[in-house]
């Protein structure tokens, strides 16, 4: 498993609703963000004499929950005292910003969570209120109250576990780090499919599941097992996906090394490989673990898969014909979506089964916000999310959520 903690990207973080004068310069004529002395961060960014300005190199990420992709510039801000042509009057500290894409989309009552990173330089998420990402952001860094003045959060030694390594790579944050372990991996792995090329992530999935060094019971414990073997392939992915990358760029691109597009055309497939694989290995797993518990189903791939529309289904249960079949118990019947994260695209399961009143999503997205699941409740949507992730959710919302076991005992309760 990844060893990975919060603590080895992030020094300090801090957060707070955006006043009127932190989002909008004409309330203020300036581009700055005020009360950061938040107690626990303002060390992170020193104390700047009357005479300095500190600079530092900044990402600025605009995220909604509807965001097919994150607004992002990358930049300097700057760290000053406003009052240093004051003598008489003590220091107040700002951050100051220069406008662009990101800043230009900011409003009052954003959420804003600033953290120094351990390279130096600093990460500025603005992100509506009440959002997922909000929501995400909090759990993350343990920012239980927020308001309109800075709230330190923390970096403790949290392990990066699968649910909040895709929340952190969402927002550009690059994880798993090479560690000890991973060349005696790597050997085992170039061994088994010959170190030119990804295998097919039926094999390899198939390897990591055969591979985890942990005892792991898909019977006793789905939800943990899912968990446990997604980890681990996670961390197999990532060995194999780096020595393949570093011996595509020492081969260069183009004649002469330097074919700009074509670099720039690899770097886009290493990300849809990312993306594709990690979905097509969740629901390998979940298959694996459904076969285990004997459940009759089918997955919406191939010719004549396929409900109204001709809409594929991640899985229906007992199966199509069954769906097909107008003489076959409605209530018996049940479909099940699966998205490793789902942010807005839970809305694509609603039109899969019109013959099933209440459908099923399964998710590895942790801290989902309470607005988006009211909405997904009143649309006949129902989450099922691996049991050690509902802490992540708050009191109300875990009395809805279904396990992965949860699951499985009701589609056995109806076969």
């Amino acid at each position: 498993m990844f060893t990975d903690r919060i603590s080895d990207y992030f020094e300090g973080v801090a957060a707070k609703y955006l006043s009127a004068v932190d989002a909008d310069p004409g309330r203020s004529h300036q581009h700055e963000i005020g009360g950061l002395p938040a107690a626990g961060f303002k060390q992170y960014l020193g104390t700047p004499g009357k005479d300095q300005e500190y600079r530092f190199k900044a990402k600025q990420i605009y995220l909604t929950d509807e965001s097919v992709a994150p607004e992002t510039v990358e930049g300097d801000v700057t760290w000053y005292d406003c009052r240093r042509k004051q003598s008489h009057r003590g220091p107040e500290y700002r951050l100051y910003y220069s406008s662009n894409a990101v800043t230009e989309l900011l409003g009052e009552g954003d959420f804003l969570l600033v953290a120094k990173m351990r390279d130096e330089s600093l990460l500025m998420v603005f992100t509506p209120a009440g959002s997922t990402i909000e929501s995400q952001l909090r759990v993350i860094f343990g920012l239980n109250h927020v308001d309109d003045r800075f709230k330190a959060g923390s970096v403790e030694a949290i392990q990066l576990h699968l649910p909040l390594r895709l929340m952190l790579e969402d927002l550009g944050i690059e994880t798993g780090r090479s560690e000890t372990g991973d060349n005696i991996w790597l050997e085992r792995l170039t061994s088994l499919f010959g170190g030119n090329e990804f295998p097919t992530t039926f094999a390899f999935s198939k390897y990591a599941r055969e591979s985890i060094e942990q005892a792991v019971d898909p019977l006793a414990n789905p939800d943990q097992a899912i968990l446990e073997w997604m980890d681990h392939e996670e961390k197999l992915f990532r060995i194999y996906e780096r020595h393949l990358v570093q011996h595509r760029l020492r081969e260069g691109f183009g004649k002469d090394g330097d074919d700009v597009d074509g670099f720039i055309s690899f770097s886009l497939s290493v990300q849809n490989r990312r993306k594709s694989r990690v979905g097509h290995a969740f629901e390998g797993y979940l298959s694996q673990i459904f076969r285990l518990h004997g459940l009759h189903f089918e997955q919406g791939r191939g010719k004549g898969f396929t409900t109204e529309n001709n809409s594929k289904p991640d899985f229906i249960f007992p199966g199509f014909e069954s769906y097909r079949n107008p003489k076959f118990p409605v209530e018996n019947i049940h479909m099940l979506g699966a998205k490793t994260t789902c942010k807005d695209r839970w809305r694509q399961v609603l039109s899969e089964a019109d013959k099933v009143a209440i459908k099923h999503l399964v998710t590895l997205e942790a801290a989902i916000s309470e607005r988006q699941t009211a909405e997904m409740q009143s649309h006949g949507l129902q989450l099922v999310i691996p049991a050690a992730i509902h802490s992540t959710y708050t009191t109300a919302q875990a009395g809805w959520l279904l396990d992965v076991d949860g699951f499985i005992e009701r589609i056995k309760f109806t076969q």
